[in-house]
């Protein structure tokens, strides 16, 4: 009898994925059928996303958001009943229970690294490197941020309603968002390799904008 994957408890002291580790988890996710699994910066982003939205992460059922990292409709459990248990879409229980443990591995250093000092946290960017110096490309873990604001649309309104906080991750919205809503000229933008990398820089600043919301006291 498959057995749903337990919820996130941030007080656990788990150890942070290696590089071997974060690997193997790429791995795991890129092997699976189809093409709506995450890569480790769409998870990177995703994961992170659902620490800094309005509902708190701990507590949370893991069935309702793990299965997207997997490629499956929380919403929709379809004709395999898939809801986080069982082995679909992977080849064995074993192989699921491994992948959702790296994950849960890695969303604890997230989390962790959320609540210290900003230059603790560091996102999962593609970087390539070319004959000027690093380029980064921020557009996989943005999809993945959006992927998990669409899980609280409602909640997640304010935020994005709010005029600074808003213009703060717009860069995020421009990597990751719909392509088919952007103009011309963001589409000039992003094809630009030196743009690209100017605004997937400038969405670190945006995350730890929302991150400092998040942390601020509270008004006595």
């Amino acid at each position: 009898m498959a057995v749903d994957h337990p919820n996130y408890d941030p007080l656990l002291d788990t150890a942070p994925l290696g590089d071997a580790e974060l690997d193997t988890l790429d791995a795991l996710l890129r092997a699976l059928p189809g093409d709506s699994a995450m890569n480790t910066e769409g998870l990177d982003g995703y994961l992170s996303a659902l620490l800094l939205g309005p509902r708190a992460l701990a507590g949370r059922p893991t069935a309702q958001w793990m299965p997207l990292v997997w490629g499956s409709d929380t919403g929709n459990t379809g004709d395999s009943g898939d809801t986080g248990a069982g082995p679909a879409p992977f080849a064995s229980q074993k192989q699921r229970k491994r992948t959702a443990t790296l994950v849960l591995r890695h969303l604890h250093t997230i989390d962790q690294a959320l609540q210290g000092p900003p230059e603790g946290w560091e996102p999962l960017f593609s970087i390539a490197d070319t004959d000027t110096g690093e380029m980064v490309d921020a557009e996989d873990w943005c999809i993945g941020f959006l992927q998990a604001v669409a899980l609280d649309e409602a909640d997640w309104a304010a935020l994005f309603d709010d005029p600074t906080l808003a213009q703060a991750l717009a860069p995020l919205v421009l990597l990751g968002g719909d392509e088919s809503a952007l103009s011309a000229a963001d589409r000039e933008r992003l094809d630009d390799p030196t743009q690209r990398d100017a605004i997937s820089r400038a969405v670190v600043d945006g995350v730890l904008a929302l991150r400092a919301r998040r942390v601020a006291p509270a008004a006595t």
